[in-house]
C-alpha cells in the first residue's frame, strides 16, 4: 500500500477465531525522535526496531537533508550520524513530512533556533492541519512562518538567528507542540520551560534526559512543569524502540470483537502517557492480562494476551484520560459499537483537527454500519448493540487518514455484513504490515 498514489479500497468480512502472535511495528513516535535526536547528537546514535511506515521514512529523508547521515542497515536496524546542537545545515529543497503532523512539527522546532530557512509541505491530509499551535510558541523565540491561510503547509520557517529562551504555558494539551518547544530550546541559550496542565506522553522528555540534556520535571499549581537548560551536547545512544500501542491497539481490539479470538501481542509499550486505551477496555470488561512486565530502551513494556470478550459494557471516558488515548478512540468508538449500551467519550475536540476530523468520520462511518451515534463538538457517544450486532454493509471514507482505514476494517472482521473502506492506502504512514499481520492472525482482508 502506498499512502501517496491511487486509492486503494479494501474489503474486511466477518472473520473466524483471531489466533496466534501478532508483532507489531516499533512505537512510531519514538522512531521519530530517535532520528531527530540522534540527528542533534555528536556522533552515532544506533536504533533497532525503528517502524519503517512511510511516516518515519520521511523524517529519516529530513534529517539527511539538514545534514545529518542517516544509514538503514537491516530491518528496523538504523544508525545516525549527527551534527550536533545548532548544527544543522539549511535544506537545498523542499522538506515532504508526507502524512505526519509528528515529523512536520518536531523537525520545524528543531530547525527554529538556527540561523537557516526551510520550507515544509506534506500530503493533501497534512497540508489542511493547523501549524498556528506550533508556529505561535517558535515565534517567541524569534522565528518567523510564513504559511498558506489558516497557517498551514506548505510553510517557510525563518529559524531565529539570536534565539532567546522562551516560557510557554500550552493552551492545548498537545506532545507535538510540548516537544516542538522542547526542541527549539535546545539551542536556545539559557532555560526554556513549558508548561503543560495536563500530561502528555513524555518520549521526548525521556529522549532528552538519556541524550544527555538537563531536564527537570515538577508538578506544580500551573501543572506539570519542565525546565531544559539551553545548549547541551547531545551524547549518541543505542535506542531500542518498543512496539507501538497505538498499532497494537488493532489487533488486540478486533481479538476482544471477533468471537473465539486467543492472540498474544509482545513487548508493547505501557508508558502511563500512552496506556488510557488499555485502561478504558480493561473498565469495560476486556479479558486483557499484561504479561512479563518489564523495561526495555528506557520504556516499560508488557506481553499482552488478548481474547474475546462478548460482555463488554459502554463506560464513561474519564475527560482527563484523552491525551494518554487520544489516537485510540476511532477503534475504540468500534469496540464501543460492540458493547453493551453507550460509551461516552467527552474531552476529545482534539480528534477534529487530527488527520481527519475523526469524531465526524467515525460518526458517519458508524452511522452507516448501523451504529447509533450522538456527537458535539467535544463529545462522541457510542450507542453499543452487544457481541455481533454491528449490521456493517457499508462503505467508510477514510479522509486520507490511516487510523480511520484501520478502525473500519477491524469493525467489519466481526459485523454481519462486510465493511469497506474507500482508501486503505494511507495505512503504509503508520502500521506497513497491518494487512499481513492481520491476515495471518486469520482475518478476511480482500483489496479493491
Amino acid at each position: 500500500m502506498s499512502g501517496h498514489g491511487d486509492a486503494q479500497p479494501m474489503t474486511a468480512r466477518k472473520s473466524g477465531p483471531l489466533k496466534g502472535t501478532a508483532a507489531v511495528p516499533g512505537d512510531k513516535s519514538i522512531s521519530h525522535r530517535a532520528l531527530i535526536f540522534g540527528a542533534m547528537a555528536v556522533g552515532e546514535t544506533k536504533i533497532t526496531g525503528l517502524l519503517e511506515g512511510q511516516d518515519v521514512l520521511d523524517t529519516a529523508k529530513a534529517m539527511r537533508a539538514f545534514g545529518a547521515e542517516v544509514t538503514q542497515h537491516g530491518p528496523g536496524a538504523w544508525s545516525v550520524h549527527g551534527v550536533g546542537v545548532g548544527g544543522f545545515r539549511e535544506p537545498a529543497d523542499v522538506i515532504d513530512c508526507g502524512n505526519s503532523g509528528t515529523g512536520v512539527r518536531l523537525i520545524m522546532g528543531t530547525m527554529a533556533t538556527t540561523a537557516m530557512t526551510a520550507t515544509f509541505t506534506g500530503d493533501a491530509s497534512l497540508r489542511k492541519r493547523p501549524m498556528g499551535r506550533v508556529t505561535d510558541p517558535l515565534a517567541l523565540f524569534g522565528a518567523r512562518a510564513y504559511g498558506r491561510q489558516g497557517g498551514r503547509l506548505p510553510m517557510t520557517i525563518v529559524g531565529a538567528a539570536n534565539p532567546v529562551p522562551v516560557r510557554y504555558a500550552l493552551p492545548v494539551a498537545s506532545a507535538q507542540v510540548k516537544s516542538a518547544v522542547l526542541l527549539a530550546g535546545l539551542n536556545a541559550p539559557g532555560e526554556t520551560v513549558v508548561i503543560e496542565r495536563e500530561p502528555t506522553r513524555d518520549h521526548s522528555e525521556r529522549m532528552l534526559v538519556g541524550f544527555g540534556a538537563e531536564l527537570n520535571v515538577e508538578r506544580g499549581p500551573e501543572g506539570h512543569v519542565i525546565t531544559l537548560k539551553g545548549r547541551p551536547e547531545l551524547r549518541p545512544q543505542t535506542v531500542a524502540v518498543p512496539r507501538d500501542p497505538s498499532s497494537a491497539a488493532f489487533p488486540v481490539c478486533a481479538a476482544l470483537i471477533v468471537e473465539g479470538s486467543d492472540i498474544l501481542v509482545p513487548g508493547v509499550s505501557q508508558n502511563l502517557t500512552r496506556n488510557g486505551l488499555y485502561l478504558t477496555l480493561v473498565e469495560m470488561g476486556a479479558e486483557i492480562e499484561f504479561l512479563d512486565p518489564r523495561e526495555e530502551g528506557g520504556e516499560p513494556v508488557a506481553d499482552l494476551r488478548v481474547r474475546f470478550s462478548g460482555s463488554m459494557k459502554g463506560i464513561e471516558v474519564p475527560p482527563e484520560r484523552a491525551p494518554s488515548m487520544i489516537d485510540e478512540y476511532p477503534i475504540l468508538s468500534v469496540v464501543a459499537a460492540f458493547a453493551e449500551g453507550p460509551t461516552v467519550m467527552r474531552g476529545v475536540k482534539e480528534l477534529r483537527v487530527k488527520e481527519s476530523d475523526r469524531i465526524d468520520a467515525m460518526a458517519r462511518g458508524l452511522e452507516a454500519c448501523g451504529v447509533r451515534i450522538e456527537e458535539d463538538e467535544d463529545t462522541l457517544i457510542v450507542h453499543g448493540m452487544g457481541a455481533g450486532g454491528m449490521p456493517g454493509g457499508a462503505t467508510a471514507k477514510t479522509h486520507l487518514d490511516h487510523r480511520i482505514a484501520m478502525s473500519f476494517l477491524v469493525a467489519g472482521m466481526a459485523a454481519q455484513k462486510p465493511v469497506s473502506v474507500d482508501d486503505a492506502s494511507p495505512i503504509v504512514t503508520s502500521f506497513p504490515i497491518f494487512e499481513a499481520l492481520m491476515s495471518g492472525l486469520g482475518a478476511t482482508l480482500e483489496r479493491g
